[in-house]
């Protein structure tokens, strides 16, 4: 599931976001001030975050500036809300390095759908991204992956079999969508191969290899 961060210190519309975009399927932690914002930053990255420029501690545009300079959260998908409508302010909101901009009133359909189109438009580049599930974290550009901070080494097939399940989390993926994906239309060996890839990631993930899910006669998940 993906996690987005809401900073907002409207309490009324920090709700109506959190309620529109839990309700589409999403994790949600909201914060009123760029203090707990970054006490939670600093604990875990998320996949986007919706942010007010008025907020009491910290102008979002110097909040902004602050996310694009940390090499771990430099390229998370950021939108700007805010009551300003200039178009000085949103280039102003967009050349600090915001993806998005939208300006209150806005309607909760308009919300998603930004979201939406974002997320996407970020996965376009989801090998440079870091993606986490519980304790397990993946370092795309180092090809890297993390259990409980502790280095997991896999082989290549096996990382980009947990990428695959990662970017996925929570979907059942069938086996011969896994087997394109992972190795290819071209491939040639037994089914097995899957399984046995399945169980050796298992193995060496340890304790948080229980969260790849069996599905009998279908495929695999991750959870």
């Amino acid at each position: 599931m993906q996690l987005i961060y809401i900073v907002e210190d409207d309490k009324n519309i920090r709700e109506i976001e959190s309620f529109a975009l839990k309700n589409s399927g999403y994790a949600i932690r909201d914060f009123e001030c760029a203090k707990d914002f970054y006490q939670q930053l600093a604990q875990k990255v998320p996949n986007l975050i919706v942010l007010d420029i008025m907020l009491p501690d910290e102008d979002g545009l110097a909040i902004v500036k602050k996310v694009r300079q940390m090499p771990e959260t430099k390229k998370v998908p950021i939108i700007l809300v805010t009551a300003k409508t200039t178009e000085l302010d949103k280039v102003k909101g967009l050349d600090t390095g915001a993806d998005d901009y939208m300006t209150k009133p806005f309607g909760v359909m308009e919300l998603i759908s930004r979201v939406k189109a974002l997320l996407r438009r970020s996965y376009d580049t989801e090998a440079e991204k870091i993606l986490s599930l519980g304790e397990i974290v993946l370092d795309g550009e180092r090809h890297a992956v993390y259990v409980s901070d502790e280095p997991c080494e896999l082989t290549y097939k096996e990382y980009e079999l947990l990428h695959f399940l990662m970017l996925n989390a929570g979907i059942v993926m069938k086996r011969d969508v896994i087997m394109e994906r992972v190795w290819g239309l071209d491939f040639e060996g037994e089914s097995r191969t899957l399984d046995m890839h399945i169980k050796t990631l298992r193995q060496k993930l340890k304790a948080a290899g229980t969260r790849i899910k069996t599905v009998r006669n279908v495929g695999y998940m991750i959870e």
